[in-house]
């Protein structure tokens, strides 16, 4: 790389994390400055060799490998975005210099941000699945200067080292599932960051060790290309209409399979105001999964840009808001309806024939949420056969391995 071009990116950097920063802030979080350090050092272009070095600082995903059969992506370089949400949560009050890692998912690039965090008294282990994945990660840390972060191809469902415990473990792929392995690796007060899904959503949890199990200390949404090996589980999709389907991904929701919901969108749409009014159009993800554990028959709506055109649907968002079926007849949340220039309020819309007792059953949950205080949600996960928590508001959620334990306080 020549001086300007050496210059260019670091001035590219800068303005990335400048824009990082702000976001966190809207938000109300900080970008810890060890964190805003890794990443104005690490070499983000360093790591997508095959893009230009403008678009290496966009802040978006690179996928960087396809599955053959639909050309899904099945490894990437995350969006920046994404990373500092997740090394945020790692690095938390504690700080990571000093910390032992695990890096479940290898792109190369969130492992030297690790590395560079920890330090030289800390170790960063990074690990994929697939050869293909691991070797580019070895070439592009090598190139980047970062030769002695470990890459291991392995099935991370497993244990990596016999033995062998962390103090960070923090995973980069979407799972469905949180294995013993996991838990069982982690230190004694060791933290899991992990993108989980539940009920069609993705949040990075960040997860302290307990001593029946995890609690959780932060959630953020978030969004990664899906676990592979033994962990590997495929959502499904139950279609609606040619431009929208309901996405689901959980056992219980195989009732959905046999939903008469066929020509629901042919009923006039019905619409109820909920009163429950937020500051700014900005909606609470804390909501969403307040309604996935409160309701029955619940499931993502994933709809095509041409519905939105059309103004068949109005929801949310495009890409996955909340709804439920009632009987023949569907629920969702809509799009905000702006009061003011700064006052905005939840609306739910409904198709079919029982289209206000649908949307009334959702609009109850919206005024519950709001009645509680708007609560954020603390997840307790323990093995599958543990013993019940004495816990008040717990919605549960059974997985493979484990018991997702939902706490409303």
């Amino acid at each position: 790389m020549t001086a300007d071009m050496t210059t260019r990116a670091q001035e590219l950097r800068h303005t990335l994390v400048d824009s990082l920063e702000r976001g966190l802030l809207r938000r109300g979080l900080t970008l810890f400055p060890a964190v805003k350090q890794a990443l104005s050092t690490v070499p983000r272009e360093a790591f997508i060799p095959e893009v230009s070095l403008e678009k290496a600082y966009e802040d978006t995903a690179v996928v960087t490998k396809r599955r053959p059969e639909d050309n899904m992506g099945i490894s990437s370089v995350s969006a920046p975005n994404l990373i500092t949400d997740m090394l945020v949560q790692a690095h938390g009050t504690r700080g990571l210099a000093g910390a032992h890692v695990l890096e479940i998912g290898s792109g190369g690039y969130n492992a030297a941000l690790l590395r560079h965090l920890v330090g030289d008294s800390g170790s960063v282990t990074t690990v994929d699945i697939d050869q293909d994945v691991t070797d580019r990660a070895r070439r592009c840390l090598d190139g980047a200067g970062y030769s002695d972060v470990r890459v291991i191809r392995a099935d991370a469902e497993f244990e990596i080292e016999a033995g062998r415990r962390y103090d960070l473990i923090i995973v980069t792929v979407g799972a469905w599932d949180i294995p013993p392995a996991w838990i069982n690796q982690l230190t004694d007060n060791g933290v899991l960051v992990v993108p989980l899904r539940t009920y069609g959503t993705t949040r990075s949890w960040e997860l302290l060790r307990s001593s029946d199990g995890l609690v959780s200390l932060s959630n953020m949404l978030a969004g990664f290309v899906p676990m592979q090996g033994a962990g590997r589980s495929e959502g499904w999709n139950v279609r609606l209409h040619e431009q929208i389907n309901l996405w689901l991904n959980e056992t219980h929701q195989r009732e959905f399979d046999d939903t008469d919901l066929d020509g629901v969108f042919a009923h006039e749409r019905h619409e109820v105001a909920s009163g429950v009014v937020v500051p700014g159009g900005r909606r609470s993800a804390d909501l969403d999964l307040w309604l996935a554990t409160h309701l029955d028959r619940f499931a993502m709506m994933i709809t095509k840009q041409e519905a939105l055109g059309s103004g068949l649907v109005s929801p949310s968002s495009w890409f996955g808001t909340p709804a439920l079926a009632h009987g023949s007849s569907l629920a969702y949340r809509g799009a905000l309806r702006p009061l003011s220039d700064t006052e905005f309020e939840y609306v739910v819309y409904s198709h079919g024939p029982e289209a206000a007792a649908a949307a009334e059953r959702m609009t109850d949950q919206i005024r519950a949420w709001d009645a509680a205080g708007r609560p954020a949600p603390t997840l307790h996960v323990t093995p599958t056969g543990s013993p019940d928590h004495e816990l008040p508001q717990v919605q549960e959620l059974a997985k493979r391995h484990s018991r997702l334990l939902f706490a409303w306080n």
